[in-house]
């Protein structure tokens, strides 16, 4: 098969940020309803909620088991096979969920939510199949806009909630599950829309160049820098078990001051309102201003942004800390939680992959997803037995440890000169 021209190149580029960035509107919508819903479910269906971190957990653990078998998937088979087996994975997680709400099992509930996140996992490769075909100068944008996408979904599934509810109830579905039928209508979209519209597919296309040597994926800069990837791998891993940890654990914080507020007497509608609009807050703080940060990223540097997000975190648990009695301080603190995060990652992501030759980078991108969310599904079960014993200002001073461990560490992300890798 004869390689594309430059030009060729970055039509195609421009076609599969396009197909990126709407699989990502679909698959938000079932990330921002697990995000909402699936603390709420766990701890209503346990009795017990220091095991509502559970849920999160799962969600995270289903991501972290999958994201390098996805990986390699990719590799040899391409972004789109992968995409399309992470959205299979969802779709069968929501059916479970789903039956696991009516029959009120909570182990069937968390191995439904690890089902969703095994999509989710996905998810997360889309970002860097944003990359496959980038230049170098361009590679942090590319990436943050597929990241932003995931904006229009991320919101919509916590604000679907109450008329989620409402369709469930009409059609005779469990409680606080009715939001999932969306979740189901849009994977499929999602699926149908990777495996019509991902043509060529990005990685299989920038192996084919790399291999004929020529383009800008062939020549660009090859040196490894396996310092400096380690330190972005460290860097997006603790930023998502910060933003993960506090997230997980704000729904259940939010239903006990809803209560008090209420008089002890606090409905489901006014706790789903409440976690609904606090949690589709964070979630448009995690993905709206991506493509400021990835453009910042490119112009002033990946080490700079990434520091700049745990300034924002920072900022984030000093509220969760201080005002964490006021809806309105935890609203504050969540917002500031998706930007911190939206930074360290989307700059993490850009410096992960230029510290890595062409031939390492989707062999790297699948462990930094899988350390992201195995480390996030720890902290998330660490997060609900602090909130149990301290407190959310307690469980806010002990995510503070990692902020400053990504600020202390940063000399090591700086591209220095060649090592060779193992």
């Amino acid at each position: 098969m004869t390689v594309p021209s430059a030009a060729e190149q970055r039509a195609v580029q421009r076609r599969t940020v396009s197909v990126l960035s709407a699989g990502q509107v679909l698959g938000g919508i079932a990330f921002g309803a697990t995000v909402s819903l699936g603390a709420l479910l766990a701890a209503d269906i346990s009795g017990d909620d220091a095991l509502s971190g559970l849920a999160t957990a799962s969600v995270t653990l289903g991501a972290a088991l999958c994201a390098i078998p996805l990986a390699r998937l990719a590799t040899k088979l391409g972004r789109r096979r992968a995409l399309t087996l992470g959205n299979l994975f969802a779709l069968v997680g929501i059916g479970i969920v789903i039956s696991a709400a009516a029959v009120r099992s909570f182990p069937l509930l968390l191995v439904g939510i690890v089902l969703i996140g095994a999509g989710n996992a996905g998810n997360l490769q889309s970002r860097f199949a944003a990359t496959d075909l980038a230049s170098p100068r361009h590679r942090g944008r590319d990436l943050s806009v597929v990241v932003w996408a995931t904006t229009v979904g991320g919101v919509a599934g916590p604000l679907l909630l109450g008329p989620g509810e409402i369709v469930g109830q009409a059609i005779g579905m469990p409680p606080q599950t009715g939001s999932y039928l969306f979740s189901l209508v849009a994977q499929v979209a999602a699926l149908v829309l990777y495996l019509l519209a991902l043509r060529p597919d990005p990685l299989l296309l920038a192996q084919r160049i790399l291999a004929a040597g020529v383009g800008k994926t062939a020549v660009e800069e090859r040196r490894d820098h396996p310092v400096a990837a380690r330190y972005a791998m460290f860097a997006i891993a603790a930023s998502h078990v910060v933003m993960a940890s506090v997230m997980a654990m704000t729904p259940i914080h939010l239903a006990h001051m809803a209560h008090s507020t209420h008089g002890g007497h606090a409905t489901p509608a006014d706790i789903s309102t409440l976690v609904g609009v606090t949690i589709a807050m964070h979630v448009a703080g995690m993905y709206a201003l991506s493509p400021l940060f990835g453009i910042l990223a490119d112009r002033w540097g990946r080490l700079r942004v990434v520091l700049l997000g745990q300034g924002l975190l920072a900022g984030a648990l000093l509220f969760a800390i201080t005002v964490n009695d006021q809806a309105w301080g935890v609203m504050v603190a969540l917002i500031l939680l998706g930007l911190g995060w939206s930074a360290a990652t989307v700059a993490g992501a850009a410096l992960l992959t230029e510290a890595t030759t062409p031939a390492l980078r989707t062999r790297r991108q699948g462990r930094s997803d899988s350390l992201m969310s195995f480390s996030a599904a720890g902290g998330a079960v660490l997060a609900g037995m602090i909130l149990s014993n301290f407190q959310y200002g307690g469980l806010a001073v002990a995510a503070s440890v990692l902020v400053v461990a990504i600020a202390v560490l940063s000399p090591l992300g700086r591209l220095g000169s060649h090592t060779p890798h193992a």
